[in-house]
């Protein structure tokens, strides 16, 4: 099911089978989202749950048992339902289901509510834990977004702007081993806010950043100052993605609690990087925020 929300400036399109965002589009009909042409990448704004990227050899160990659990999760191939609606916001929720128990053991309830305002669009996660026992779960965002956005400029005449100057590393992605590569570090921000963008900075996959001060990053054109900003303040780490070695004209921002294996971790769920845990009848929210510029 496809929901559609609308205000004076923008209209956003919401399909509940993963409440995956579909269409963000300006008052003149200007997309901004990906739109899953499998040529490239057939889904464009997945929710990432209850892990980020892959498993060592697609598996992991929780509380003494092996569960292999798919890439990214299962959110993109569950039909949410939703739970409330106006003309301009809607929540998207599930439940644990015995489906879910046998790739991921725990009782939880999961909601993604989408507001549009004057600026852009707001997605508010919301995590909630009706066990008797502690859970523990990775969350994640990954909005494609159209890179160029007007024709005749190309993907390098993008950049990316953080909210801060940063000194910075990005862990490898070891396309091997499929693993991050905690050893192997490119210095891509040296006291500054801005990197620009070259299809080369994705041939080993994707740009994982750790320790930024930043929580919202722009990709952005210097000579017109049109783009997106992504406020990501509540989510440790963000990584930026586009397929290596297709040119394809969209860029990923993934702002992450969690991430793929990385090569220090052992096979523990609960050991995941930037894992999250949640204490009975906790419940934990998570803010993301696409301005329009």
């Amino acid at each position: 099911m496809i929901i559609t929300l609308n205000n004076e400036k923008f209209t956003a399109s919401i399909d509940s089978l993963g409440a995956q965002l579909i269409s963000l589009k300006d008052a003149s009909g200007k997309e901004y989202i990906w739109q899953r042409d499998p040529a490239f990448w057939k889904n464009c704004s997945p929710l990432l749950f209850p892990i980020v990227g892959n498993c060592r050899d697609g598996k992991t160990c929780i509380e003494g048992t092996w569960y292999e659990i798919p890439k990214h999760g299962f959110c993109k191939d569950t039909d949410f339902e939703v739970s409330a609606q106006s003309s301009a916001s809607a929540c998207f929720s599930i439940t644990s289901t015995e489906k879910t128990k046998e790739v991921y053991p725990y009782d939880f309830k999961l909601s993604l509510t989408y507001t549009l305002n004057d600026n852009g669009l707001f997605m508010d996660y919301v995590v909630d834990n009706p066990e008797t026992r502690d859970i523990a779960y990775c969350i994640g965002a990954h909005p494609g977004f159209v890179m160029p956005l007007e024709d005749g400029e190309k993907f390098s005449d993008y950049r990316l702007e953080f909210e801060q100057e940063e000194q910075a590393e990005s862990i490898v992605y070891d396309l091997e081993n499929h693993q991050f590569d905690m050893n192997r570090r490119l210095p891509l921000l040296n006291g500054t806010n801005i990197l620009p963008l070259e299809y080369s900075l994705f041939d080993n996959d994707a740009v994982f950043f750790q320790d930024l001060k930043s929580r919202k990053v722009s990709i952005v054109n210097p000579a017109t100052r049109k783009g997106v900003e992504v406020d990501y303040r509540d989510f440790e780490t963000v990584a930026f993605w586009t397929p290596d070695h297709k040119e394809a004209p969209f860029l990923c921002v993934e702002p992450w609690n969690g991430s793929a294996i990385c090569s220090d971790e052992d096979d523990e769920f609960l050991h995941k990087n930037h894992v999250q845990v949640l204490k009975p009848g906790e419940s934990k929210s998570y803010h993301l925020g696409i301005r329009i510029l």
